[in-house]
């Protein structure tokens, strides 16, 4: 059986008020299935374009972050020791007989064999999709190979609404109650009468709507990640006893551990729990924090006291990947 990540099964419970105690909390998370699935078929171009109606979303909401979530199945054949790039667009415009006018959202790079949840962050549009559902037009999905060629979906193991139940993609939107009411006209009639009215209280919401999500949005541009650092052992002054290497890269980890955390960010159970914490009451603990997770030796040759030359692999020197703790 396949269960949703842990952070999604939490903020479930927690927003449903399980657990100790029955406090309101004006925060929350809804779950939108696909509800269109369709396969395109070029000479050197496959794609899949999903549609979602966040007409569901409550009323009054504003989403403070938004995730697409689509299940890798493993595969054998044809692309041992590969990589993927696997692209998540916005469709702005579509054109009979030409491709869309498209709006990059996410993008990953996975290794061919990978399996399991892989999540795109596609906040930047969910509001907009939310406040003006008439330009909601879905989202494209394309796969490449490490020579840019286009590869077909289904081959790269992604499952659409065909697949199984459990398997099947979906969006999580997380949001904070607000005074904003995002579809306050909902009635034929009421959207009759909204047209002899001055379009700007309408601008003005869908700005404010934007700025509430602003926060949210940026901490996921700011999330926890590898980080470039090349260490110098010269500038060190160690360049008397070290022979080589002259230096090497060691990176390091930096960026935000905030809600909700994605599956790239490779959490620990005890920081999805402490970032739920945190999200519902703020002043009780702080987020978790950015913290190497796989760490790489590197072999170094020196000259030891007794000006000996020594050959010697130094543990835990680079940083391989980054997680929130």
């Amino acid at each position: 059986k396949i269960f949703p990540p842990l952070s999604v099964v939490a903020a479930r419970r927690v927003f449903a008020g399980e657990g100790r105690g029955t406090k309101q909390v004006p925060n929350g998370l809804f779950s939108v299935p696909v509800e269109h699935d369709r396969e395109f078929h070029h000479q050197r171009c496959h794609y899949r374009e999903f549609r979602f109606d966040l007409s569901r979303i409550p009323e009054g909401e504003a989403v403070t972050a938004a995730e697409f979530r689509i299940y890798k199945d493993f595969i054998r054949e044809r692309f041992d020791n590969e990589t993927f790039q696997i692209s998540v667009y916005q469709v702005l415009q579509e054109h009979p007989g030409r491709d869309s006018d498209l709006f990059l959202l996410d993008s990953r790079t996975i290794w061919a064999a990978e399996e399991g949840w892989l999540v795109f962050d596609i906040t930047a549009t969910s509001n907009h999709w939310v406040v003006n559902p008439q330009h909601n037009l879905g989202l494209q999905l394309s796969v490449e190979g490490i020579d840019g060629q286009s590869i077909n979906p289904k081959l790269a193991g992604l499952i659409g609404r065909q697949g199984p139940q459990n398997k099947q993609p979906f969006t999580v939107a997380f949001f904070k109650a607000t005074e904003v009411h995002l579809r306050s006209i909902r009635s034929t009639g009421g959207k009759q009468r909204s047209q002899n009215r001055s379009k700007t209280p309408k601008n003005q919401e869908a700005f404010r709507v934007s700025n509430i999500a602003e926060n949210s949005s940026s901490d996921q541009r700011q999330a926890c990640k590898k980080h470039e650092l090349y260490v110098s052992f010269r500038d060190l002054g160690w360049q008397d006893w070290i022979i080589a290497p002259e230096g090497y890269a060691a990176y390091y980890c930096e960026g935000e551990c905030a809600f909700p955390l994605n599956s790239y960010m490779n959490a620990t159970n005890h920081a999805i729990v402490q970032t739920l914490v945190h999200f519902i009451n703020p002043e009780t603990v702080p987020k978790p924090c950015c913290a190497p997770t796989q760490l790489n030796a590197i072999s170094v040759l020196y000259f030891d006291d007794s000006s000996n030359v020594i050959l010697k692999k130094y543990r835990n020197m680079v940083v391989r990947a980054c997680g929130c703790h």
